[in-house]
């Protein structure tokens, strides 16, 4: 018997795919409306379908559609994802209740709940930001989990701090789970991984000067990653003999001693090496998010930005892949038996 089959909807550059993959589960289908996000898992993730659409526009039945001849009827599936968080994010000052990317959420589990009248939907995760849960989102949180209800899965609300599972990040983010077994549900506990050094300086102390920007730049100019380049430093800060210092969003410093403030990052507002005198490259910033060094990320530097940022780390998401493979060691014939260490 193989293990579930992985549905991935708003997949990004799939960040949380990659911790589902690296536990033995296969992504067979992976879906986002960014055209770089998609060819940057196409490159990583090759035995993949993965498509560019627009999921509102797909629907469900663009869905079920798109997975024909990827799946068997009754199959046993997983669904996985993050649909967009900007309408909930703390970070939004503007956000309110009634933005229409709030109802992202729902609409993926409509999908879900289409895709369990073809097939075997065992498990449901996504992640979400904190703010999911503020008051002001009441209304629409409380929602999500009826919904979570409604269509026999069992939900599960928790906070994860993505330093503690082994990533240089003071990352908190909101993850949403569903079983359709009661007892798998409550089987699903993620280990934390302890004993790393979890500092800027032991996640890219390491590495050389990236290269910078330029038309003319070609793939053979940039050293050590594709990823490892970013924009010149124009601003009179960079030319400051102590550095940039923190000012705002736009110029935050990081510590070489320290962890990384989330990487999520606006329009310029890449967080500043320690050294003061630039900005993180891209490759820098993937390493911060946990991502291994065979990874690359395809498109525009500002489509880089948007992927970096938005991802799961992956070794949070290989944890909570874990806990999902554990979980469903309950069942008597479960593929993975014998599979996980811890």
């Amino acid at each position: 018997m193989s293990p579930p089959k992985i549905v991935s909807l708003f997949s990004g550059a799939g960040g949380l795919d990659l911790g589902y993959h690296q536990t033995g589960f296969p992504i067979v289908f992976a879906v986002d409306s960014s055209p770089a996000a998609i060819k940057t898992h196409q490159r990583n993730f090759p035995q993949t379908t993965s498509i560019t659409a627009d999921l509102v526009k797909l629907g469900p039945a663009g869905v079920l559609h798109h997975l024909e001849g990827l799946l068997r009827p009754h199959e046993p599936i997983g669904v996985i994802g993050g649909p967009p968080c900007q309408g909930f994010s703390r970070a939004n000052s503007g956000s309110a209740a009634n933005d229409p990317r709030n109802r992202l959420p729902l609409l993926y589990l409509e999908i879900v709940e289409a895709l369990q009248k073809k097939y075997r939907v065992q498990f449901v995760l996504f992640e979400n930001v904190l703010g999911i849960r503020d008051t002001k989102h009441s209304i629409a949180f409380r929602g999500i989990l009826a919904k979570f209800d409604d269509i026999g899965l069992k939900p599960g609300v928790d906070e994860y701090s993505a330093l503690d599972f082994g990533v240089a990040q003071t990352r908190n983010r909101v993850i949403i789970s569903g079983f359709s077994n009661p007892a798998v549900a409550a089987g699903f506990t993620p280990t934390k991984i302890t004993g790393k050094d979890l500092t800027v300086r032991g996640a890219i102390g390491s590495l050389p000067q990236p290269a910078y920007f330029s038309r003319d730049l070609k793939p053979e100019d940039i050293p050590h990653h594709p990823n490892h380049w970013t924009m010149r430093p124009l601003s009179k800060r960079f030319a400051d003999p102590e550095g940039a210092t923190n000012a705002g969003r736009s110029f935050r410093r990081l510590a070489w001693d320290r962890p990384s403030p989330t990487v999520a990052y606006g329009h310029r507002e890449i967080h500043v090496h320690p050294d003061g005198n630039r900005r993180l490259s891209i490759f820098e910033s993937m390493l911060l998010q946990g991502f291994p060094p065979d990874f690359v990320l395809e498109g525009t530097l500002s489509a880089q930005v948007e992927q970096v940022s938005n991802a799961v780390p992956p070794p949070l998401a290989r944890a909570l892949a874990e806990a999902t493979a554990r979980a469903l060691v309950t069942a008597a014939d479960s593929p993975f038996s014998g599979m996980l260490t811890a």
